[in-house]
């Protein structure tokens, strides 16, 4: 019964921590990097699609996105779509790609994207937190419920906090590797 509680702690935060990578990667620090591309839809006829499922995406050098359209006409909705995306980047059209070029970052711009990095971190530490609470409060249940006696629930809740303890540092390492990231010129 512990270990299922316990599993199911592991699995919501390794979930929380994905997330804050995933989010993470859709920052822009200066280089190009294709995943801060992952939010932008294009209205392909009618229909919301990814950047990526209507155009080819290369990373030409690293200051330089390439978006090639399979269908010319796409041209004028996925620069529309850039541009509304607000992720501050204008695209230059050339009739055949479309050119992305990634401006350096200001120092004051670091600084604030740092910041940035750190309430996300704190975020997630937050989702991590709570998945300790609910976890804690299934283990008392089942200790008022008699599945488990007073001394399993003691050690879940011992074990509970080394794996609570283990995905905070994750969730450390993950925003100080993206903090070096931005501060790097």
């Amino acid at each position: 019964m512990t270990e299922d509680v316990l599993n199911e702690f592991s699995a919501r935060a390794d979930q929380s921590i994905e997330a804050l990578r995933r989010d993470l990667s859709r920052l822009r620090t200066g280089r190009a990097n294709l995943a801060m591309l992952d939010g932008v839809r294009v209205d392909y006829y009618g229909q919301s699609t990814p950047l990526n499922g209507v155009a080819a995406l290369q990373v030409a050098d690293p200051r330089l996105i390439v978006i090639k359209p399979w269908d010319k006409s796409m041209m004028q909705p996925i620069e529309r779509a850039i541009l509304e995306s607000g992720i501050g980047i204008n695209p230059m059209n050339d009739g055949e790609v479309i050119r992305l070029p990634i401006p350096p970052l200001t120092e004051e711009r670091r600084r604030e994207m740092t910041r940035q990095v750190k309430a996300k971190g704190e975020e997630f530490k937050v989702a991590v937190r709570n998945a300790r609470r609910d976890a804690k409060d299934m283990l008392e249940e089942l200790e008022k419920e008699k599945e488990i006696s007073e001394d399993d629930r003691k050690r879940a809740l011992d074990k509970l906090q080394t794996l609570t303890d283990d995905r905070v540092a994750k969730v450390d390492v993950v925003v100080s590797a993206k903090e070096e990231e931005l501060m790097q010129i």
